[in-house]
């Protein structure tokens, strides 16, 4: 009754604050360095472009990346990738899907019989789903599995957190201003959670215009930078609006987008 989830503030001597005990053995055959969870406390701000630029830029870097889509109702991953091929699997589990880098990629999109068929669950079996993600699927020798989650501070977040052995997370927003307190939301869950947070993505801070090169800040100015120091993140990171980018997400070719943007933060993965 009343449980915030953060064991180390409780008095009571349960077997729970054993944080160890939530988490979720991984697939006998799988083999998973680094798991970096990548969240937003709303919608709409770019969560699953940010997940596949971080994967695309480790594994530039010489990693084998990995991205498991916890966005169950609305995975995007498959497309950004252009990876429409179901899933496949034996008696020792599922096999994930490989991009045309060699990134591993497991969703639900996979495994429908319509891309566009809707995922109407409840939200434990929502939760059930990521969890076997994790516990069936055998990821072969990744070095940075990057989570997409859905957005928000509920179910399936809360699994990932629990259940998986996060090594940290980067938080995905956009500039308006209301997007700050929703930030400390996701930065005080983390906290509540013991996980450390890596970094932080402005999405969508400014457009260059063709004609002067200028960087136009549509949503006003901004506040990356301000926002890591204080939350003391180490690493942000801020996109622009390109509709370019958008087309190649739209066609299934994210891998060509540039990712140097987000160095700082890939910076910091490979720091861990």
């Amino acid at each position: 009754m009343g449980c915030t989830h953060n064991c180390s503030t409780c008095s009571s001597n349960c077997s729970s604050k054993d944080k160890q005990s939530f988490i979720e053995e991984a697939n006998k055959l799988s083999n998973i360095k680094k798991v970096i969870g990548v969240v937003s406390g709303k919608g709409g701000v770019g969560k699953s472009f940010v997940t596949s630029l971080l994967a695309c830029e480790m594994n530039k870097r010489g990693f084998h990346s990995a991205i498991l889509d916890a966005d169950i109702t609305g995975p995007s991953i498959p497309k950004a990738f252009g990876v429409h091929e179901k899933a496949t699997g034996s008696e020792d589990g599922i096999i994930p899907a490989k991009s045309d880098t060699g990134i591993d990629i497991m969703s639900v999109n996979l495994m429908l019989e319509n891309e566009t068929d809707p995922v109407v669950w409840r939200g434990p079996v929502i939760a059930g789903a990521v969890k076997q993600f994790w516990t069936e699927v055998i990821w072969d020798n990744v070095d940075y599995m990057f989570v997409d989650m859905p957005p928000g501070t509920g179910d399936v977040p809360l699994t990932v957190f629990q259940s998986l052995p996060l090594d940290g997370i980067v938080i995905v927003t956009s500039p308006q201003d209301l997007v700050s307190m929703i930030v400390e939301k996701a930065v005080n869950m983390a906290k509540m959670m013991d996980v450390k947070v890596l970094g932080i993505v402005e999405n969508m801070a400014y457009f260059v215009c063709d004609e002067c090169d200028k960087k136009h800040y549509i949503f006003g100015q901004t506040k990356a930078e301000d926002v890591a120091k204080g939350f003391d993140i180490k690493a942000y990171a801020t996109l622009p609006i390109k509709p370019e980018n958008a087309r190649k997400v739209d066609n299934g070719l994210v891998e060509e987008i540039d990712s140097s943007d987000l160095k700082m933060i890939a910076d910091v993965l490979q720091e861990i």
